[in-house]
Protein backbone atom coordinates (compact mmCIF):
# COMPACT_ATOMS: atom_id res chain seq x y z
CA UNK A 1 0.00 0.00 0.00
CA UNK A 2 3.27 2.35 0.11
CA UNK A 3 2.43 5.67 -2.19
CA UNK A 4 -1.19 4.48 -2.18
CA UNK A 5 -4.69 5.94 -0.44
CA UNK A 6 -6.03 2.91 1.15
CA UNK A 7 -9.43 1.99 -0.11
CA UNK A 8 -12.44 2.34 2.05
CA UNK A 9 -13.48 -1.64 1.56
CA UNK A 10 -10.06 -2.74 2.59
CA UNK A 11 -10.85 -0.32 5.70
CA UNK A 12 -14.26 -1.97 6.71
CA UNK A 13 -12.42 -5.51 5.45
CA UNK A 14 -9.86 -4.98 8.14
CA UNK A 15 -12.43 -3.62 10.86
CA UNK A 16 -14.96 -6.58 10.60
CA UNK A 17 -11.55 -8.82 11.37
CA UNK A 18 -11.20 -7.02 14.28
CA UNK A 19 -12.70 -8.57 17.70
CA UNK A 20 -14.96 -6.17 19.85
CA UNK A 21 -15.26 -8.43 22.93
CA UNK A 22 -13.97 -8.89 26.02
CA UNK A 23 -11.19 -10.94 26.21
CA UNK A 24 -11.66 -12.84 29.77
CA UNK A 25 -10.20 -16.39 30.19
CA UNK A 26 -9.31 -17.12 26.89
CA UNK A 27 -12.87 -16.10 25.16
CA UNK A 28 -14.83 -13.03 23.67
CA UNK A 29 -17.38 -12.02 25.26
CA UNK A 30 -20.03 -9.74 25.82
CA UNK A 31 -19.79 -6.72 28.55
CA UNK A 32 -21.94 -7.74 31.65
CA UNK A 33 -23.63 -4.59 31.32
CA UNK A 34 -24.65 -5.20 27.74
CA UNK A 35 -23.58 -1.34 26.89
CA UNK A 36 -21.34 -0.50 24.16
CA UNK A 37 -18.52 2.07 23.34
CA UNK A 38 -18.04 4.09 20.04
CA UNK A 39 -14.77 4.43 18.79
CA UNK A 40 -14.20 7.48 16.27
CA UNK A 41 -11.92 8.01 13.35
CA UNK A 42 -10.72 11.21 14.57
CA UNK A 43 -9.73 12.34 10.86
CA UNK A 44 -13.67 12.21 10.04
CA UNK A 45 -15.53 12.16 13.46
CA UNK A 46 -16.97 9.25 12.68
CA UNK A 47 -17.42 5.81 14.37
CA UNK A 48 -15.24 3.09 12.85
CA UNK A 49 -16.83 0.31 15.60
CA UNK A 50 -18.91 -0.28 18.58
CA UNK A 51 -17.03 -2.40 21.21
CA UNK A 52 -18.29 -3.90 24.58
CA UNK A 53 -17.90 -1.61 27.67
CA UNK A 54 -16.20 -3.31 30.03
CA UNK A 55 -17.31 -2.38 33.43
CA UNK A 56 -16.39 -3.36 37.54
CA UNK A 57 -17.71 -7.23 37.20
CA UNK A 58 -16.08 -7.28 33.87
CA UNK A 59 -12.68 -6.44 35.54
CA UNK A 60 -13.21 -8.52 38.37
CA UNK A 61 -14.07 -11.63 36.43
CA UNK A 62 -10.93 -10.85 34.14
CA UNK A 63 -8.46 -10.79 37.00
CA UNK A 64 -10.28 -14.17 38.43
CA UNK A 65 -8.95 -15.62 35.27
CA UNK A 66 -5.58 -13.96 35.85
CA UNK A 67 -5.50 -15.40 39.45
CA UNK A 68 -6.62 -18.56 38.82
CA UNK A 69 -3.69 -19.57 36.27
CA UNK A 70 -0.81 -17.20 37.70
CA UNK A 71 0.60 -19.94 39.93
CA UNK A 72 0.35 -22.61 36.81
CA UNK A 73 2.17 -19.49 34.37
CA UNK A 74 4.65 -18.65 36.76
CA UNK A 75 6.41 -22.57 36.13
CA UNK A 76 6.23 -22.57 32.71
CA UNK A 77 9.65 -23.09 31.32
CA UNK A 78 11.71 -19.75 30.30
CA UNK A 79 12.21 -21.33 27.33
CA UNK A 80 8.23 -21.95 26.28
CA UNK A 81 8.06 -18.30 27.28
CA UNK A 82 9.96 -17.34 24.98
CA UNK A 83 8.96 -19.00 22.14
CA UNK A 84 5.11 -17.48 22.77
CA UNK A 85 7.02 -14.16 22.23
CA UNK A 86 8.67 -14.87 19.16
CA UNK A 87 5.74 -16.03 18.05
CA UNK A 88 4.07 -13.21 18.49
CA UNK A 89 6.86 -11.38 17.16
CA UNK A 90 6.67 -12.88 13.91
CA UNK A 91 2.68 -13.00 13.73
CA UNK A 92 2.82 -8.74 14.23
CA UNK A 93 4.96 -8.99 11.64
CA UNK A 94 3.39 -10.91 9.13
CA UNK A 95 0.15 -8.52 10.15
CA UNK A 96 2.01 -5.36 9.92
CA UNK A 97 0.02 -3.80 7.36
CA UNK A 98 -2.95 -4.85 9.16
CA UNK A 99 -1.81 -3.28 12.56
CA UNK A 100 -0.65 -0.24 10.58
CA UNK A 101 -3.87 0.35 8.82
CA UNK A 102 -5.77 -0.24 12.10
CA UNK A 103 -4.30 2.58 13.75
CA UNK A 104 -3.93 5.18 11.52
CA UNK A 105 -7.76 4.58 11.38
CA UNK A 106 -8.03 4.75 15.47
CA UNK A 107 -5.62 6.97 16.15
CA UNK A 108 -4.62 9.01 13.26
CA UNK A 109 -0.94 8.85 12.27
CA UNK A 110 0.05 8.78 8.77
CA UNK A 111 0.72 5.46 7.80
CA UNK A 112 4.05 5.67 7.21
CA UNK A 113 4.50 6.35 10.63
CA UNK A 114 2.14 3.69 11.95
CA UNK A 115 4.36 1.21 10.12
CA UNK A 116 7.23 2.53 11.88
CA UNK A 117 5.31 1.89 15.16
CA UNK A 118 4.65 -1.81 14.39
CA UNK A 119 8.35 -2.22 13.67
CA UNK A 120 9.14 -0.23 17.06
CA UNK A 121 6.32 -2.06 18.82
CA UNK A 122 7.01 -5.52 17.81
CA UNK A 123 10.99 -5.62 18.72
CA UNK A 124 9.65 -5.87 22.27
CA UNK A 125 8.10 -9.21 21.33
CA UNK A 126 11.61 -10.21 20.09
CA UNK A 127 13.74 -8.34 22.97
CA UNK A 128 11.45 -10.17 25.78
CA UNK A 129 11.73 -13.38 24.14
CA UNK A 130 15.55 -13.30 24.07
CA UNK A 131 15.65 -12.02 27.39
CA UNK A 132 12.70 -14.90 28.97
CA UNK A 133 15.68 -17.38 28.76
CA UNK A 134 18.80 -14.85 30.34
CA UNK A 135 16.89 -13.32 33.68
CA UNK A 136 19.76 -15.30 36.11
CA UNK A 137 19.68 -14.75 39.85
CA UNK A 138 23.13 -15.65 41.56
CA UNK A 139 24.93 -18.19 43.89
CA UNK A 140 27.32 -16.96 46.19
CA UNK A 141 29.45 -17.75 49.12
CA UNK A 142 28.59 -15.05 52.30
CA UNK A 143 31.47 -12.74 52.99
CA UNK A 144 32.27 -13.90 56.05
CA UNK A 145 32.27 -17.54 54.17
CA UNK A 146 29.57 -19.04 57.29
CA UNK A 147 26.61 -19.59 54.69
CA UNK A 148 25.87 -20.24 50.79
CA UNK A 149 23.25 -17.70 49.32
CA UNK A 150 21.03 -18.28 46.73
CA UNK A 151 18.93 -14.75 44.90
CA UNK A 152 16.03 -15.71 42.54
CA UNK A 153 13.78 -13.79 40.83
CA UNK A 154 10.23 -14.56 41.21
CA UNK A 155 6.90 -13.27 38.82
CA UNK A 156 5.44 -10.57 40.80
CA UNK A 157 1.99 -11.62 40.19
CA UNK A 158 -1.12 -10.77 38.81
CA UNK A 159 -0.17 -7.00 37.22
CA UNK A 160 -2.94 -4.57 35.46
CA UNK A 161 -1.65 -2.51 33.14
CA UNK A 162 -3.30 0.63 31.62
CA UNK A 163 -2.10 1.78 28.14
CA UNK A 164 -2.54 5.29 26.74
CA UNK A 165 -3.93 6.52 23.36
CA UNK A 166 -1.72 7.40 21.07
CA UNK A 167 0.92 4.74 20.59
CA UNK A 168 -1.82 1.74 20.29
CA UNK A 169 0.53 -1.18 19.67
CA UNK A 170 3.78 -0.34 21.13
CA UNK A 171 2.32 0.59 24.75
CA UNK A 172 0.83 -2.23 24.17
CA UNK A 173 3.57 -4.61 23.93
CA UNK A 174 6.04 -2.56 26.33
CA UNK A 175 3.80 -4.24 29.32
CA UNK A 176 2.98 -7.49 27.84
CA UNK A 177 6.07 -8.31 26.84
CA UNK A 178 7.96 -8.68 29.72
CA UNK A 179 4.88 -9.84 31.80
CA UNK A 180 4.87 -12.42 29.51
CA UNK A 181 8.59 -13.04 30.02
CA UNK A 182 8.49 -12.76 33.91
CA UNK A 183 5.71 -15.30 34.36
CA UNK A 184 2.77 -12.91 35.12
CA UNK A 185 -0.63 -12.96 34.15
CA UNK A 186 -2.11 -9.91 33.39
CA UNK A 187 -5.14 -7.62 32.91
CA UNK A 188 -4.93 -5.01 30.57
CA UNK A 189 -6.90 -1.60 29.68
CA UNK A 190 -6.47 0.02 26.64
CA UNK A 191 -7.31 3.48 26.64
CA UNK A 192 -11.04 3.93 25.29
CA UNK A 193 -10.00 6.32 22.41
CA UNK A 194 -7.84 3.48 21.07
CA UNK A 195 -8.75 0.24 22.20
CA UNK A 196 -8.91 -2.03 18.60
CA UNK A 197 -4.78 -1.95 18.08
CA UNK A 198 -5.00 -4.28 21.39
CA UNK A 199 -7.82 -5.80 20.90
CA UNK A 200 -5.90 -6.98 17.35
CA UNK A 201 -2.74 -7.61 19.33
CA UNK A 202 -4.45 -9.68 22.05
CA UNK A 203 -6.25 -11.97 19.33
CA UNK A 204 -2.68 -12.47 17.57
CA UNK A 205 -1.14 -13.66 20.99
CA UNK A 206 -3.71 -16.38 21.33
CA UNK A 207 -2.76 -17.69 18.15
CA UNK A 208 0.82 -17.30 19.46
CA UNK A 209 -0.24 -19.82 21.70
CA UNK A 210 -0.52 -17.83 25.09
CA UNK A 211 -2.90 -19.78 27.19
CA UNK A 212 -6.15 -18.97 28.73
CA UNK A 213 -6.01 -16.37 31.17
CA UNK A 214 -2.80 -15.04 31.42
CA UNK A 215 -4.03 -12.20 29.22
CA UNK A 216 -7.44 -10.53 29.65
CA UNK A 217 -8.46 -7.41 27.95
CA UNK A 218 -11.32 -5.33 29.23
CA UNK A 219 -12.02 -1.88 27.37
CA UNK A 220 -14.25 0.73 28.88
CA UNK A 221 -15.43 4.09 29.21
CA UNK A 222 -15.00 4.24 32.24
CA UNK A 223 -11.25 3.82 33.14
CA UNK A 224 -11.55 3.65 37.34
CA UNK A 225 -14.65 1.32 36.96
CA UNK A 226 -12.03 -0.48 35.77
CA UNK A 227 -8.78 -0.05 38.01
CA UNK A 228 -10.42 0.69 40.91
CA UNK A 229 -11.70 -2.55 42.48
CA UNK A 230 -8.90 -4.50 40.93
CA UNK A 231 -6.59 -2.04 42.91
CA UNK A 232 -8.57 -2.99 46.00
CA UNK A 233 -7.99 -6.82 45.81
CA UNK A 234 -5.69 -8.25 47.54
CA UNK A 235 -4.62 -10.95 44.59
CA UNK A 236 -3.61 -7.92 42.11
CA UNK A 237 0.47 -7.65 42.93
CA UNK A 238 1.28 -5.09 40.28
CA UNK A 239 -0.03 -1.77 38.32
CA UNK A 240 1.96 0.01 35.29
CA UNK A 241 0.43 2.89 33.73
CA UNK A 242 1.35 5.07 31.16
CA UNK A 243 -0.63 8.07 30.80
CA UNK A 244 -0.80 11.83 32.39
CA UNK A 245 0.79 12.54 35.76
CA UNK A 246 -2.37 13.44 37.59
CA UNK A 247 -4.06 10.34 37.16
CA UNK A 248 -0.69 8.28 37.82
CA UNK A 249 -0.46 10.41 41.05
CA UNK A 250 -3.86 9.12 41.96
CA UNK A 251 -3.21 5.30 40.99
CA UNK A 252 -0.16 5.74 42.95
CA UNK A 253 -2.38 6.91 46.17
CA UNK A 254 -4.38 3.84 44.94
CA UNK A 255 -1.85 1.71 45.21
CA UNK A 256 -0.33 2.45 48.43
CA UNK A 257 -3.50 0.70 49.86
CA UNK A 258 -2.94 -2.32 48.74
CA UNK A 259 1.28 -1.89 48.90
CA UNK A 260 1.07 -2.82 45.24
CA UNK A 261 4.11 -3.12 42.46
CA UNK A 262 4.21 0.50 40.28
CA UNK A 263 5.42 1.42 37.19
CA UNK A 264 4.69 5.21 36.27
CA UNK A 265 5.35 6.22 32.79
CA UNK A 266 3.58 9.72 33.28
CA UNK A 267 4.27 13.21 31.62
CA UNK A 268 6.92 15.03 29.75
CA UNK A 269 7.75 18.46 28.74
CA UNK A 270 11.18 17.84 26.59
CA UNK A 271 13.44 20.23 26.14
CA UNK A 272 15.82 20.19 22.71
CA UNK A 273 19.01 21.99 23.40
CA UNK A 274 20.41 23.83 20.10
CA UNK A 275 24.17 25.20 21.39
CA UNK A 276 25.70 27.15 18.91
CA UNK A 277 28.27 25.13 17.19
CA UNK A 278 25.44 22.72 16.58
CA UNK A 279 24.50 21.56 12.22
CA UNK A 280 21.63 23.61 12.09
CA UNK A 281 20.22 21.31 9.16
CA UNK A 282 20.64 18.40 11.40
CA UNK A 283 19.09 20.14 14.44
CA UNK A 284 16.35 20.96 12.45
CA UNK A 285 16.00 17.55 11.02
CA UNK A 286 16.06 16.16 14.66
CA UNK A 287 13.66 18.82 15.76
CA UNK A 288 10.79 17.70 13.22
CA UNK A 289 11.55 13.80 14.33
CA UNK A 290 10.95 14.99 18.18
CA UNK A 291 8.27 17.26 17.66
CA UNK A 292 6.51 16.05 14.88
CA UNK A 293 6.18 12.55 15.21
CA UNK A 294 2.58 11.24 15.75
CA UNK A 295 1.67 14.70 15.64
CA UNK A 296 3.64 15.73 18.73
CA UNK A 297 1.24 13.62 20.83
CA UNK A 298 4.02 11.74 22.68
CA UNK A 299 5.57 12.04 26.22
CA UNK A 300 8.90 12.05 24.66
CA UNK A 301 8.20 14.94 22.06
CA UNK A 302 10.14 18.00 21.94
CA UNK A 303 7.98 20.49 23.94
CA UNK A 304 10.63 23.25 24.47
CA UNK A 305 13.52 24.66 22.27
CA UNK A 306 15.73 25.99 23.37
CA UNK A 307 17.98 27.54 21.11
CA UNK A 308 21.65 29.70 21.73
CA UNK A 309 21.07 33.28 20.49
CA UNK A 310 23.67 33.20 18.32
CA UNK A 311 21.55 31.08 15.84
CA UNK A 312 18.03 31.24 16.82
CA UNK A 313 16.92 33.38 13.96
CA UNK A 314 18.70 31.00 11.13
CA UNK A 315 17.43 27.59 13.21
CA UNK A 316 13.82 29.17 13.57
CA UNK A 317 13.46 30.33 9.61
CA UNK A 318 14.42 26.56 8.73
CA UNK A 319 12.64 25.48 11.12
CA UNK A 320 9.22 26.79 9.86
CA UNK A 321 10.04 26.29 6.49
CA UNK A 322 10.29 22.45 7.18
CA UNK A 323 6.75 22.54 9.56
CA UNK A 324 5.36 24.92 6.21
CA UNK A 325 5.92 22.07 3.86
CA UNK A 326 3.94 19.29 6.27
CA UNK A 327 0.26 17.86 5.01
CA UNK A 328 -2.17 17.71 7.02
CA UNK A 329 -4.57 15.30 5.89
CA UNK A 330 -6.09 11.64 6.54
CA UNK A 331 -3.50 9.19 7.58
CA UNK A 332 -4.48 7.20 5.26
CA UNK A 333 -3.68 9.67 1.57
CA UNK A 334 -0.47 9.21 0.05
CA UNK A 335 0.45 11.84 0.39
CA UNK A 336 -0.09 12.85 4.29
CA UNK A 337 2.40 13.93 6.52
CA UNK A 338 0.60 15.29 9.76
CA UNK A 339 -2.58 13.30 11.04
CA UNK A 340 -5.80 15.44 13.01
CA UNK A 341 -5.80 15.78 16.78
CA UNK A 342 -7.39 12.71 18.80
CA UNK A 343 -10.41 14.29 19.40
CA UNK A 344 -11.80 17.93 19.51
CA UNK A 345 -11.42 18.27 23.20
CA UNK A 346 -7.54 17.83 23.07
CA UNK A 347 -7.46 20.53 19.65
CA UNK A 348 -9.32 23.13 21.68
CA UNK A 349 -6.74 23.01 24.11
CA UNK A 350 -3.77 23.05 21.95
CA UNK A 351 -5.07 26.13 20.98
CA UNK A 352 -6.02 27.33 23.88
CA UNK A 353 -2.60 26.95 24.41
CA UNK A 354 -0.91 29.67 21.26
CA UNK A 355 -3.79 31.82 21.88
CA UNK A 356 -2.24 31.96 25.60
CA UNK A 357 0.80 32.26 24.82
CA UNK A 358 0.37 34.80 21.72
CA UNK A 359 -1.71 36.82 24.21
CA UNK A 360 1.87 36.61 26.56
CA UNK A 361 3.88 37.99 24.13
CA UNK A 362 4.77 34.97 21.43
CA UNK A 363 4.66 35.59 18.06
CA UNK A 364 3.49 33.21 15.60
CA UNK A 365 5.95 32.19 13.18
CA UNK A 366 3.67 29.66 10.70
CA UNK A 367 0.92 27.62 11.60
CA UNK A 368 -1.10 28.97 15.22
CA UNK A 369 -4.70 28.02 14.01
CA UNK A 370 -6.88 24.67 13.82
CA UNK A 371 -7.27 23.40 9.89
CA UNK A 372 -10.63 23.91 8.11
CA UNK A 373 -12.86 21.29 7.34
CA UNK A 374 -13.50 17.28 8.63
CA UNK A 375 -11.80 16.04 11.44
CA UNK A 376 -9.62 17.96 14.58
CA UNK A 377 -6.62 18.92 12.47
CA UNK A 378 -4.33 21.30 13.47
CA UNK A 379 -1.90 23.22 11.33
CA UNK A 380 2.31 23.06 12.25
CA UNK A 381 2.99 25.97 14.48
CA UNK A 382 6.00 27.62 15.73
CA UNK A 383 6.53 29.63 17.77
CA UNK A 384 8.92 32.71 19.21
CA UNK A 385 8.56 33.30 22.54
CA UNK A 386 10.88 35.08 25.45
CA UNK A 387 11.78 32.59 28.70
CA UNK A 388 8.64 33.45 30.91
CA UNK A 389 6.20 32.66 28.39
CA UNK A 390 3.50 30.02 29.89
CA UNK A 391 3.22 27.81 27.32
CA UNK A 392 7.20 26.74 28.16
CA UNK A 393 5.82 25.15 31.28
CA UNK A 394 2.72 22.85 29.72
CA UNK A 395 2.91 19.57 27.78
CA UNK A 396 1.89 20.85 24.68
CA UNK A 397 0.81 17.23 23.11
CA UNK A 398 0.41 18.88 19.31
CA UNK A 399 2.31 20.23 16.25
CA UNK A 400 3.16 23.38 18.46
CA UNK A 401 6.90 23.98 19.15
CA UNK A 402 7.68 27.08 20.94
CA UNK A 403 11.54 28.58 20.46
CA UNK A 404 13.28 30.55 23.13
CA UNK A 405 17.03 31.70 23.38
CA UNK A 406 19.70 30.96 26.00
CA UNK A 407 22.94 33.06 25.89
CA UNK A 408 25.18 30.32 28.16
CA UNK A 409 25.53 26.70 28.66
CA UNK A 410 24.61 27.14 32.55
CA UNK A 411 21.51 29.04 31.07
CA UNK A 412 20.80 26.33 28.91
CA UNK A 413 21.10 23.96 31.98
CA UNK A 414 18.73 26.07 34.16
CA UNK A 415 15.80 26.52 31.75
CA UNK A 416 15.98 22.43 30.93
CA UNK A 417 15.51 21.87 34.41
CA UNK A 418 12.45 24.47 34.51
CA UNK A 419 10.05 21.94 34.70
CA UNK A 420 8.57 19.41 36.96
CA UNK A 421 8.73 17.07 34.68
CA UNK A 422 11.86 14.94 33.76
CA UNK A 423 11.02 12.47 30.69
CA UNK A 424 13.05 12.84 27.40
CA UNK A 425 15.43 15.81 25.97
CA UNK A 426 17.61 16.03 23.32
CA UNK A 427 20.97 17.72 22.90
CA UNK A 428 22.76 19.22 19.75
CA UNK A 429 25.98 20.13 19.42
CA UNK A 430 29.46 18.71 17.84
CA UNK A 431 30.91 18.85 21.18
CA UNK A 432 30.98 15.62 23.08
CA UNK A 433 32.36 17.52 25.77
CA UNK A 434 29.18 19.92 26.20
CA UNK A 435 26.94 16.90 25.52
CA UNK A 436 28.51 14.98 28.72
CA UNK A 437 28.65 18.19 31.02
CA UNK A 438 24.98 19.04 30.05
CA UNK A 439 23.53 15.20 30.18
CA UNK A 440 24.73 15.00 33.53
CA UNK A 441 23.53 18.41 34.89
CA UNK A 442 19.85 18.30 33.05
CA UNK A 443 17.17 16.10 35.13
CA UNK A 444 15.95 13.64 32.40
CA UNK A 445 15.75 9.74 32.18
CA UNK A 446 16.32 10.10 28.32
CA UNK A 447 18.98 12.17 26.28
CA UNK A 448 19.18 12.48 22.49
CA UNK A 449 22.55 13.74 21.22
CA UNK A 450 22.17 14.80 17.99
CA UNK A 451 19.23 12.08 17.88
CA UNK A 452 15.72 13.46 17.57
CA UNK A 453 14.26 9.32 17.87
CA UNK A 454 15.65 7.39 20.66
CA UNK A 455 13.39 5.31 22.14
CA UNK A 456 13.99 1.05 21.09
CA UNK A 457 13.16 -1.91 22.83
CA UNK A 458 17.10 -2.96 23.84
CA UNK A 459 17.10 0.76 26.29
CA UNK A 460 15.13 1.20 29.80
CA UNK A 461 12.64 4.05 29.22
CA UNK A 462 11.68 6.27 32.01
CA UNK A 463 11.97 9.41 33.87
CA UNK A 464 12.44 11.32 37.00
CA UNK A 465 10.82 13.85 38.81
CA UNK A 466 7.20 14.22 37.73
CA UNK A 467 7.14 12.34 34.82
CA UNK A 468 7.24 8.52 36.98
CA UNK A 469 9.39 6.09 38.16
CA UNK A 470 10.15 2.58 36.70
CA UNK A 471 11.73 1.56 33.54
CA UNK A 472 10.05 -0.25 30.45
CA UNK A 473 12.50 -1.95 27.98
CA UNK A 474 15.66 -2.62 28.12
CA UNK A 475 17.74 -5.32 30.91
CA UNK A 476 15.28 -3.24 33.33
CA UNK A 477 12.19 -4.08 31.76
CA UNK A 478 11.50 -7.32 33.44
CA UNK A 479 12.73 -6.36 36.41
CA UNK A 480 9.32 -4.57 36.82
CA UNK A 481 7.35 -7.54 36.76
CA UNK A 482 9.70 -10.01 39.14
CA UNK A 483 10.15 -10.01 42.82
CA UNK A 484 13.45 -10.70 44.12
CA UNK A 485 13.81 -14.09 46.65
CA UNK A 486 17.02 -14.88 48.69
CA UNK A 487 17.56 -18.36 50.11
CA UNK A 488 20.32 -18.23 52.71
CA UNK A 489 21.86 -22.14 53.09
CA UNK A 490 23.77 -23.27 56.48
CA UNK A 491 27.53 -23.98 55.50
CA UNK A 492 27.65 -27.28 53.75
CA UNK A 493 31.33 -27.47 55.01
CA UNK A 494 30.05 -26.84 58.70
CA UNK A 495 30.23 -30.37 60.01
CA UNK A 496 34.00 -30.68 58.55
CA UNK A 497 35.08 -27.90 60.60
Amino acid sequence: MTGTTVTAEREQELLQSVPTGLLINGEWRDASSGKTLDVHDPATGKVLLSIQDGNSDDAMAALDAAAAVQAEWALTAPRERAEILRRGFDLVTERAEDFALLMTLEMGKPLAESRGEVTYGSEFLRWFSEETVRHYGRYFTSPEGKNKMIVTHKPVGPSLLITPWNFPLAMATRKVAPAIAAGCTMVLKPAKLTPLTSMLFAQVMQEAGLPAGVLNVVAGSSASAISGPLMKDSRLRKVSFTGSTPVGVRLMQDAANNVLRTSMELGGNAPFLVFEDADLDAAVEGAMAAKMRNMGEACTAANRFLVHEDVAEEFKAKFAAALGNLNPSRGTEADSTVGPIIDSGARDDIHQLVTDSVAAGGQVVTGGQPKDGDGYFYIPTLLSVGNDNPILSEEIFGPVAPVTTFATEEEAIELANASQYGLASYIYTKDVNTMFRVSEQIEFGLVGYNAGVISNASAPFGGVKQSGLGREGGAEGIEEYTTVQYIGIADPYAAKK
